[in-house]
């Protein structure tokens, strides 16, 4: 089940509004390149944002999410029909051979638990082609990002394009362990509504991964920095090997 943040139709067609800055995706455009991608898996597309940038580039690509609404949002985007979406998750993709899957910003992290992460990695793994790449992000828990998700370091205001005035903020729940819970809260000033949504993310830690991908079968190449968030998180590069 998504999250309401991405299932409620109200919600998914903000969302890109409210996040309009996606430089973030560049370092995982750059990485295609290097790699010499022409195939690409993006798990967990929502709004569909990097798979239409990759599509716009000439890649044959896949989205596949399992909330509906953000799905229906990017496939009305224009160039929505050069991807392939999915409504789902990397648990049960049909088959397939690509040379890269991604999952970008929190992706890795909002599968929180270990049965879908074992899941997710084992779906992965068999839709790349032998010698394909599996990239991914991971905030660094020794950082603690969760102490600036409250609302007086998160609160906004700001004036959408068809939706009008929107406050939202985000207000920590609970820090259990490597799982950490949030609520996201959005006031519509145009009606009043107020709708918020409840997400976890489990923290892993470097070595954590590194065996995680091991075990399934991957070879880590390389773990490098996010340019985004230098010092922050960790993105992981690795190959499912050439047979």
């Amino acid at each position: 089940m998504a999250d309401n943040i991405f299932e409620h139709p109200r919600l998914a067609g903000i969302y890109d509004a409210l996040d309009p800055d996606r430089s973030d995706l560049d370092a995982y455009l750059a990485l295609a390149a290097e790699l010499g991608a022409r195939s690409v898996l993006d798990v967990g597309c929502g709004t569909g944002t990097f798979a239409l940038l990759l599509a716009g580039r000439g890649l044959e690509v896949t989205g596949v999410d399992p909330a509906g609404a953000s799905l229906d949002v990017a496939r009305a985007k224009p160039g929505g029909e050069r991807v392939r979406w999915i409504h789902g998750d990397a648990t049960g993709l049909p088959p397939m051979r690509v040379d890269l899957a991604t999952m970008t910003a929190n992706v890795a992290q909002a599968i929180a638990e270990p049965a879908a992460w074992t899941g997710t990695l084992r779906g992965v793994y068999a839709a790349l082609r032998p010698g394909g790449h599996l990239v991914f992000e991971t905030r660094d828990p020794a950082r603690r990002a969760w102490l600036e998700w409250n609302r007086e370091e998160s609160y906004r205001r700001v004036e959408l394009d068809g939706a009008g005035v929107v406050e939202t903020w985000y207000d920590l729940l609970d820090v259990s362990g490597p799982l950490v819970t949030f609520r996201g809260t959005w006031v519509f000033e145009a009606d009043g509504q107020v709708l918020t949504s409840d997400s976890t993310l489990r923290f892993r830690e470097r070595e954590e991964v590194e065996a995680d991908l091991a075990a399934h079968g991957y070879t880590v190449r390389e773990v490098r920095d996010a340019p985004d968030r230098p010092g922050r998180e960790f993105v992981f590069l690795a190959r499912r090997p050439a047979e």
